[in-house]
């Protein structure tokens, strides 16, 4: 059986949660394991899913509300023991510097474009491969 990673989005908007799966799909990147996807609509469903367990990678939408996804990921980089890496959507370019503040290991732009999507959140897949190694 072939190793799968479960990669958390959390979006307020069902739309953002599934342009995030579509873009990404079930395997981001030829080197990586098959992707399951975990979805959350509130902050709360977050946090019990990383309490939880089993997540590899998170995406996080900046834009969401009420709690926006650059909050939520400085909050769980504060409160979760081994937090997973966190892949940031933002909506302007000159937010970068705000998923830095927030402790994202990477960023992208919303709306989302399918290879950059891919190609980071397979980047964070392969690190969490290596960390685990």
């Amino acid at each position: 059986m072939q190793p799968t990673a479960t990669v958390l989005v959390y979006s307020d908007d069902a739309n953002t949660r599934e342009q995030v799966r579509l873009a990404a799909g079930r395997r981001p990147a030829a080197d990586v394991p098959r992707v399951e996807y975990v979805e959350c609509a509130t902050l709360p469903a977050v946090l019990t899913a990383l309490e939880e367990g089993g997540i590899d990678v998170c995406v996080l939408d900046g834009e969401a509300v009420p709690a926006g996804g650059m909050g939520v990921c400085r909050q769980i980089k504060d409160e979760i023991f081994d937090c997973p890496p966190v892949l940031l959507l933002i909506g302007r370019p000159q937010d970068a510097w705000l998923a830095t503040w927030s402790r994202a290991e990477a960023a992208v732009p919303h709306p989302v474009d399918p290879v950059l999507l891919a190609d980071a959140l397979a980047g964070l897949l392969r690190r969490g491969a290596h960390a685990a190694a």
